[in-house]
């Protein structure tokens, strides 16, 4: 006799622990006493794949004891159908409600049997067959419960089917739209059915007085096994009739199958059951709220009077698709979803797989939010699945591909996991279980064909699963719902989203574009074909239309996107950049639609365009930071050229950066020069150590050491977008080498970054000026520092010692820089300050300037430069006062103007008012010309008189576009004036 202990051994082997298993397969004729019944083997292996092995067996034997006549032939098939096996073992392991189906009709196991299911056409015919007898249709409980054996018959067959490839993997399984579509054709058979009974019962037929609408899961095809169907009746003629009849339906249905919910009609619950069409037409016209539209996205005829539901739907489609043009829509929309989210108690908002932060209402509302935004001039999008939607908006670019698939991925896998919780008593449920519910976490890990892996135990890999698609859910729900484009897009008119109509020339013309046809050719030339990014530029172009025509030149601005958006048509996140990220779209229709140097920029530097949705990131960064990764990156390359070209690029980055931030208002104009001159002088250290390592190489060492100076706005830190580098080249000789070797050196290399970094380029230039050497142009390029000792001690006049207020070293040999300094300061701050020959030499010089520099024809009160009030009177008073005073006044000790001026009022040298004359004057010249600059693409100094290009400097500071710019020169000419009176106290006066 076999050992009790190893055969059960060997059952527990197939995941059977229940202590009566093993006399149940004996008695099933698949155990014997030595083990498993040869030809059995493949029943046991596909009991030990159901979700709950017990489950299944135990069924079973009751299914066996409810008809032993049936069960040899049962036992039979199991043993050589596969399907069979499958579909059945599956369903029992799975569903106990399904499982007592069988038990109380044992013949329906015959329905899995089938290679063949029943085709979802044939659903009408077999219900209706069910409640047909003697050729006369059943009423009353009679229909209800013949309609009841027929519907959960053929939903064991779909049941079956979904479920098989948990046992048998190999066979396959419908994927899950193919689930969700036989369960909402079964339940439109139903409802078709119950409206046959339904009119036995009322004794009126539905033609001419009554349609049924699906709404919801049941009119996009998407219903899960244990829902309401939501239903909207329409009735014609008599509509007392038409309301027993679909009270009928109702209580037919309700019984037999599922819930016929009629919540979603006009008025909800506390309005009329059945309305006329008219009826419908005058409610959503006057009264309905912005979730009716949505909730009529899915509407579709499913039973009744075709005609009446045909014109249904044809009357309430134009209102679907228009209701975003409603004020507030999408803020609406979004309200909802929030008070939906609130309802949910907090204990299970993590477990909530429906209504909890990502959840399926997730999925449902964003997709649903994007379609009725887009879908106004969009035909592709409008579906009512929601599946078929994300497809629809992921291949016509509004949503990301990776997006779309990822939030199919996961919507899939809650609703395959809310399938199989519904299944198990065919109750509405949308419940995770509680994470310390091992057994329920176990059985639903493998009813959804989730397996253990690595070791880790299914429930625990469900677990991980779960919570990981629903943070993908929530994440790209907020990144798609809280869209901010989606708001723009929604206040664009829909007649307006057909860009290439002659609607859209008059709106363009509207919006104040001067040349509407030439806008069109843009607007075609970037949406003209089928490709995926004429599809997103079909739905970006009409916020960004609007947007650009806030601008100062719409036209410009267009222009200008259609050129960067041309240039960077390869760069893979440029448009879906602009598609998620609606801060980086309106930002980039400001500085398009105001300079004339960005897009030339931009198009060499397009990774700048990310930093137009991160405020601090294009505002933030330290200019010692950006220094560093200059040099480095320079320092990186192998001979000059490539150093160079380095550091071209790192500088054109970051002029791009600053100049966003600037016509961003993001950035202070004395932070805009910092940035310039921190990254200017990061360009000529790196460009002197490559000039320095290429000499060297060349001639077989270094002979002396350099040290660059920085003189005017460069030494200042005050340098402008088209400043140039005022420098002075400094060399000593090395040991063992002669002042002739060294510069000899030290000028083969000055020459070498004055030509390198002169190079030709599509950037702003980069010209090193080394005018201000002594004698100047007719002197040499390079001295040694004893010679600029001997040089400024017999031949120094004192516009030189007002030259080298700016002195600062910014590159090469820091000692020896530091010397140059020493020596400047004892020019620079001399001892007793001036005399009054060198005041009238200044004043004089000062004069001779204005007079000769400032260009014919040229307005002095908007001259930012040498105009008055403008940056040379507001420089030059505090140049003066640092000679005068500096050798007593430590703090005047500087070469930045603003630290100056300050010092000069700190110290009484002026009144705290007009100093702060001075500092106003000189922050708004010096950032009216790098606006203007930014404006016109190219240096300048006089400010435009009127046109595009004063308002684009005007809206720059701030104005609105109902603003006269004007407005702009006159508060710039009052600022100046007030600050050109004070230069002529101070400076000529005092």
């Amino acid at each position: 006799m076999a050992d009790p202990a190893r055969s059960a051994s060997s059952a527990a082997r197939y995941g059977f622990t229940d202590a009566q298993a093993q006399e149940v397969l004996r008695g099933a004729g698949w155990w014997t006493d030595s083990g498993p019944e040869e030809t059995a083997t493949g029943v046991l292996v596909a009991l030990a794949r159901t979700p709950d092995p017990n489950l299944a067996l135990l069924t079973l034997d009751r299914l066996r004891a409810a008809d032993e006549r049936e069960w040899p032939q049962l036992a039979d098939e199991l043993r050589v159908n596969t399907a069979l096996r499958a579909r059945l073992f599956a369903v029992l392991g799975c569903s106990t409600v399904l499982g007592d189906l069988l038990v109380s009709d044992p013949g329906q196991w015959r329905r899995l049997a089938s290679p063949r299911l029943t085709a979802v056409g044939d659903y009408d015919a077999q219900l209706t067959e069910a409640v047909l007898a003697d050729d006369d249709l059943l009423t009353g409980t009679d229909a209800v419960a013949a309609l009841r054996a027929a519907y959960r018959g053929l939903l064991l067959e779909i049941a079956g089917a979904d479920l098989a490839r948990v046992v048998e993997p190999e066979l396959g399984r419908p994927s899950l739209v193919g689930t969700t579509r036989a369960l909402t054709e079964l339940a439109e058979a139903a409802l078709r059915t119950g409206l046959l009974v339904a009119q036995r019962e009322v004794g009126h037929d539905a033609d001419g007085t009554l349609a049924v609408i699906a709404m919801g899961k049941c009119g996009a095809r998407e219903l899960n096994y244990v829902s309401d169907v939501d239903v909207v009746f329409v009735g014609e003629g008599d509509i007392p009739v038409a309301t027993r009849l679909a009270t009928a339906l109702m209580g037919v249905v309700g019984q037999a199958c599922f819930e016929v919910d009629a919540a979603l009609r006009p008025e909800g619950k506390a309005g009329a059951l059945v309305r006329s069409l008219d009826s419908h037409e005058t409610y959503y016209t006057r009264w309905a709220r912005t979730w009716e539209f949505q909730a009529l996205l899915k509407a579709r005829p499913v039973a009744g009077d075709v005609g009446l539901g045909r014109r249904y739907a044809e009357l309430v489609a134009p209102m679907v698709w228009s209701a975003a043009e409603r004020e507030d829509f999408v803020i609406d929309v979004q309200r909802m979803r929030r008070r939906v989210e609130r309802h949910v108690p907090a204990e299970l908002a993590d477990r909530e797989l429906k209504l909890g932060r990502g959840g399926l209402r997730d999925v449902e509302f964003a997709v649903q939010l994007l379609q009725l935004v887009h879908g106004r001039a969009d035909a592709t999008l409008r579906a009512a699945s929601t599946v078929d939607a994300l497809e629809a908006l992921g291949a016509g670019g509004y949503v990301g591909r990776t997006d779309a698939a990822e939030l199919r991925e996961s919507y899939e896998f809650l609703r395959t996991v809310e399938h199989r919780l519904q299944l198990r008593g065919l109750r509405r449920t949308h419940l995770f279980p509680d994470p310390d519910d091992v057994e329920e976490l176990r059985w639903l890990a493998r009813a959804s064909a989730v397996r253990s892996l690595r070791g880790r135990p299914e429930s625990e890999v469900l677990t991980a699963e779960f919570r990981r698609h629903a943070r993908r859910v929530r994440r790209l729900h907020e990144k798609l719902f809280y869209r901010p484009l989606l708001e723009a897009v929604s206040k664009v008119p829909t007649a307006a989203l057909r860009l290439t109509t002659q609607q859209a020339a008059s709106r363009l013309a509207a919006l104040g574009y001067l040349a509407p046809d030439g806008a069109l050719q843009h607007i075609r030339a970037l949406t003209t074909g089928v490709s995926r990014r004429a599809s997103i530029q079909q739905a970006l172009l009409p916020v960004l239309l609007d947007l650009l025509a806030d601008t100062p030149d719409p036209d410009g601005g267009l222009l200008a996107y259609r050129r960067v958006s041309e240039a960077l048509a390869d760069t893979p996140w440029y448009l879906r950049t602009l598609r998620d990220e609606a801060t980086v779209v309106d930002s980039l229709a400001t500085v398009l639609g105001t300079s004339r140097l960005v897009p030339d920029l931009l198009v060499r530097a397009p990774e700048v365009l990310r930093l137009l949705g991160e405020p601090e990131t294009l505002a933030g960064k330290s200019p010692e930071e950006v220094s560093r990764s200059l040099r480095a990156a320079a320092g990186r390359q192998a001979d000059m050229e490539a150093a160079v070209v380095a550091a071209r690029s790192l500088r054109r980055h970051e002029l791009l950066r600053v100049a966003c931030a600037d016509l961003l208002g993001l950035l202070d104009v004395s932070a805009v020069s910092a940035a310039l001159s921190s990254v200017w002088t990061a360009v000529l250290q790196a460009a002197l150590s490559a000039a320095i390592r290429k000499r060297a190489a060349e001639t077989g060492g270094e002979p002396a050491r350099i040290a660059v100076i920085g003189m005017g706005r460069l030494g200042g830190e005050e340098l402008g977008y088209g400043s140039d580098a005022d420098v002075l080249f400094v060399c000593e000789a090395a040991d063992g080498a002669t002042d002739g070797d060294a510069v000899r050196f030290t000028t083969a290399v000055a020459e070498s970054v004055r030509a390198a970094l002169g190079a030709p380029s599509q950037d702003p230039p980069l010209v090193v000026d080394m005018d201000l050497r002594p004698e100047g142009r007719s002197g040499p390029l390079v001295r040694t520092l004893e010679s600029y000792r001997t040089y400024y001690a017999r031949w120094g006049e004192v516009w030189e010692a007002q030259a080298l207020l700016r002195a600062r070293v910014v590159a090469g040999d820091v000692g020896l820089g530091d010397r140059f300094t020493a020596l400047a300061d004892s020019l620079r701050y001399p001892q007793g300050g001036l005399d009054d020959a060198q005041i009238r030499e200044i004043r004089r010089i000062k004069a001779r300037v204005e007079t000769e520099r400032l260009p014919r024809g040229a307005d002095p009160t908007t001259h930012t430069k040498l105009g008055r009030g403008g940056l040379a009177d507001v420089e030059w008073t505090a140049q003066l006062a640092q000679l005068r005073y500096a050798h007593e006044v430590p703090e005047l000790r500087t070469t930045s103007t603003l630290p100056a001026l300050r010092a000069m009022a700190d110290a009484g040298l002026a009144d705290s008012d007009d100093i702060e004359a001075l500092v106003d004057a000189w922050r708004l010249a010096s950032r009216a010309r790098n606006i203007a600059m930014l404006v016109k693409g190219k240096s300048l100094d006089q400010l435009p008189a009127s046109g595009r290009e004063l308002t684009a400097v005007a809206r720059a500071f701030g104005q609105s576009a109902d603003d006269d710019p004007g407005e702009f020169l006159d508060g710039y000419r009052r600022t100046t004036r007030r600050a050109h009176a004070v230069v002529q106290r101070l400076f000529y006066e005092s």
